[in-house]
Order: C-alpha cells, then structure tokens, then sequence
C-alpha cells in the first residue's frame, strides 16, 4: 500500500465530526466518510466554563462509536482536536484525561489561531479556486461558534487577521436570553455585530476595497453547496443573489425552511444566524462576490498531516502568511522596516550557522524572524519600558499560524533582547504554562537575537555584509564595513557574554573595512 487511513476528529461546540480520507501519493487528500453528531456542548461552557456529567458521558458514548468506525476502516493515524467549547472549559485537563481513558482517543486542544489556521489551510484542498479567488483583494470569514476571525488578503498575501467574538452560539444564546422571536433575529443580531464590524473596518478596511469573500461555518456553507442561487458555479453567489436568497429564506418557516434546504429543523435557527452575519460582512466589505468552499475543520487537519508526511505539496506558502501577519503588527506599531530587515538578516544568518550548536529547527527559525520583525513593537507605547511593552503587545496581539505556546516563546526573546534575562529557577511569571524545554529555546533565541542586535546597536545599517563562521571556542563575526564601529564593539561585550554562557562559545567582531 503506497497510502494511509487517516481519521480527523473535531470536537467542536455544537457537533463532534469525524471524517476517514485516504492519502497517497498518487491521489492526495481522498474523503472517504463523514459521520457527524450533534451535541450542544458550547451553549454550556461559554456560559458557565464547564461540561457537565452528562455531557462528557456523551462525548464518551460518540468517541467510542468513532474509535470502532476508525478501525472498520484500518485507520492508522488519527488526529482529535477540541476547539473554543472546549478550550474555554475550566477542568478542561479532567475532562480530557477522563475521555481518554475511557475511549483511547486523545484530544489536543487549538488555540484560535491555530484552528483558524488549519481552516484557512483546508481551503487549499481547492488550491485552483482558491488561488483564483486570493489573486484579488479578498477577505475570509471563518464563522464559529464562539467567535468570528475575519482576514485580509491583498496580492496572495495575508495582510489583517482579527477574532470577534461574537459566534453563532454565543448569539443564538443571547437570542433566546432576551426571548427574541424568529423575526426578530435579523434585527438584533445584526445590531450586535455591527457594533464590531465599525470597529473592524474602521481599524483596518478604510480605503481598502474587497471583491470576494470566502465563507467558512457549518451552516450557511453546505446550503451554498447543495442549492443553486443564481450561480452555475457551486458553492458561489453574487453578493446581490446571496442577499435576496437569505432574504426569501427568512420568510419561510422553520420546517418549510428545513425542507427546502435539506438541513435538520432544529438547525434552522443557528442557520439563520450564520446567514445574518454573512450578510453583515458582506455589507462592512462591500465585497462583490462570495464563494463558500465547503470545508471544515477535519479537511484541513488532513490537509496539515497529508502536508507533513509529503503525500501532498502546497504552492501556497503558507509559512509566508506568518510572516506577513507578524510584518504588519510591526507596522501597525510603527516598527522600523529598515531596522527589522537588518536584525533578521544577521540574526538569521548566526542562526543558520551555528545549527551545530543549537540544535534548533526550521520552526524555531521561524519563531526568530517573527521575534525580529517585532522586536521594537513596544516603543510605541514606551521607549523606557521597551521590552515589557513588546511582549504585552504580542500577547495581546493573535499571530494566525502560531500556537500561544509559540507566541508566548517570541514575546518572551523580544522581552530579553530588551531587558533582563530571567532565569527558570526563579519562577517567573512570564514563564508559565511554558515547559523547560521552551524555556530552553527562548534562552537560545534570545542569545542569537542579542548578539544580532549588538551588530547594528546604533540602527544605522552600518554592515554590508555579515558572515559567520565557528573556529574553536569563537564564533568570529566578519563585518565588511567602512563605517566607524567603536560603539558596536564596544557595546558588544555584554550582549557576547550571554551568548557565551547559553553555547559556550564566545563571539568575537572582525572587521573587513571595505576599499
């Protein structure tokens, strides 16, 4: 078998999905099944933090049924991800251990950049449309059940990511709180998320202008894929014939509407609540046309794992996007681009010279150009306080792609560039939740980010080039430069000492002065 069987899970907050692909070589990302069961577990915690015993009995009940389903198809490899229901859930750690036991299968819980993440990344499962959709200014709306994340796209690139929370369940809740009728709903609803959207557009759509909009949920996306609005094309509408379907719909009872569309009826309240904010979006973008792919969360942990075990290549650069994210947070705070570009070329450049003494991998040198771009983020706010000002910015500040872990890793090496450096020992609250092994990657990355930033400690840009290489207990630094450098060298010394302690090699400055 030239293939495998691999299982997607996602406990989300109002069903648990499990879809079978099989994945080759040859073929890619195949879907083989799909079974979903409804089960109401957001309403719940985002209202009182906890699943209750009947609940988590249920979970329990459904993982069984698709931990037999897994192996009727011989599936080797699975992957089970909780999401906002989940996350937002105190015994979380409880729950988790419980349903493990119980069922052998293990949930891992996302971050909401992480879901949003593997999301946008499953609509490259219809990588053609979609890179025919992105080469145009465009925004996607991933709408879940606890939250909104709205992203810019402009020329292919990932330019504004932002979560709103305000999702389906979260506002059905409140619909049924203030005991709003049916006809009531579009009313209310889009009051209450226009109040975020102004803020959105006004923050970051301004002169911008939007022609599609990608749609990810669970309730408006599947009609879109099933029932033709004026399009040829599935899963595609006009803005103007998606307005007057969702208008009409809104007219129709709850089992007239159930049977026109082909969804369970007790759906058709979430569905008319998704359709609202669709609308809403569409009408703060202006954008021209809407394309609901028809993904979920399971096609795009496929797409991740098939991704990292080679049976599938993207063109789209995902990682890029990362960056791209982290290039316009700095200009969001007034970063220096000049100043950014500099620090992650020589940081980058000790980085991938000196992989015998650090060990770190590719993502860990992603988490270093990350922390260069936003290395000065924090002036902004305060040039004396630059260092606790950066790393409040960035944990404060959803980088799409990484985990809070990883977030939490890069604002700490943009705090030590800045201040100093805390040692695990001694209990630190900027370490928590980080294990010693993260502590020991921030330790690293900080060592190479200083020395980095030792190199052009006058912001001038005063190096051409930058070289570096190991010979014994030194790690020399060629500069080819013509300019003075006596602040550099001299201001160097504390900044080579830390990195001396950290890979027990000492860096030393040899000047090339250029002709």
């Amino acid at each position: 078998m030239t293939g495998e069987v691999f299982a997607a899970i996602d406990v989300g907050s109002y069903e648990i999905s499990l879809k079978i692909f099989e994945l080759s070589m040859k073929y890619g990302v195949r879907e083989l099944d799909h079974v979903c069961h409804r089960m109401d577990i957001g309403s719940e915690t985002y209202a009182t933090g906890r699943i209750s015993s009947y609940h988590v009995d249920e979970m329990i009940r459904i993982l069984s049924e698709y931990k037999k389903i897994m192996k009727e198809y011989g599936v080797t490899h699975y992957q089970a991800y909780g999401t906002s229901a989940i996350r937002e859930t105190k015994d979380i750690a409880i729950v988790r251990d419980l349903i493990e036991n119980r069922t052998g299968i293990h949930i891992d819980v996302l971050s909401n950049s992480e879901q949003r993440f593997i999301d946008y990344k499953s609509i490259a499962l219809k990588y053609d449309q979609f890179e025919e959709i992105i080469s145009k200014p465009t925004a996607i709306a991933d709408i879940g059940g606890g939250s909104i994340q709205i992203s810019l796209f402009e020329k292919d690139t990932l330019v504004v990511t932002q979560n709103l929370m305000t999702g389906v369940l979260r506002l059905h809740t409140t619909m049924e709180q203030v005991h709003a009728s049916r006809l009531k709903y579009a009313e209310l609803v889009t009051e209450l998320i226009n109040s975020r959207l102004s803020v959105f557009s006004k923050m970051h759509l301004k002169d911008k202008k939007v022609e599609n909009l990608i749609i990810i949920d669970d309730y408006v996306s599947p009609v879109l894929q099933k029932v033709g609005i004026g399009t040829e094309r599935e899963g595609y509408a006009s803005a103007e014939e998606y307005r007057s379907f969702y208008k009409k719909s809104y007219k129709k009872s709850d089992l007239e509407l159930a049977k026109k569309l082909n969804i369970p009826e007790e759906n058709v309240p979430l569905f008319h609540v998704a359709g609202v904010l669709v609308k809403c979006i569409l009408d703060v973008t202006n954008a021209e046309n809407l394309w609901a792919p028809g993904i979920t969360l399971c096609d795009g942990i496929a797409y991740e794992y098939a991704e990292n075990k080679n049976y599938i290549k993207s063109p789209h650069d995902f990682e890029q996007d990362i960056i791209a994210c982290a290039q316009n947070i700095s200009k969001r705070y007034m970063g220096s681009r000049s100043r950014r570009e500099t620090l992650q070329k020589i940081a980058l450049t000790i980085f991938d010279s000196t992989k015998n003494l650090h060990g770190l991998g590719e993502r860990e040198r992603l988490l270093l150009q990350i922390a260069t771009i936003l290395h000065d983020c924090g002036k902004y706010i305060s040039l004396v306080y630059l260092g606790d000002c950066s790393y409040n910015i960035i944990m404060s500040t959803e980088i799409i792609g990484l985990s809070h872990v990883e977030r939490a890793i890069v604002a700490n090496v943009v705090r030590f560039n800045h201040e100093s450096f805390e040692y695990y020992s001694s209990g630190s609250r900027f370490f928590d939740g980080l294990s010693r092994e993260d502590y020991l990657r921030i330790a690293k990355l900080t060592a190479i980010i200083r020395v980095a930033n030792g190199l052009d400690r006058t912001h001038k840009q005063k190096f051409k080039d930058v070289t570096v290489e190991l010979k014994e207990r030194e790690l020399v630094i060629n500069v080819d430069t013509a300019a003075d450098i006596t602040l550099e060298k001299g201001l160097f010394t504390n900044r080579a000492n830390f990195f001396e302690e950290v890979f027990g090699v000492k860096p030393v400055i040899r000047q090339k002065k250029l002709l």
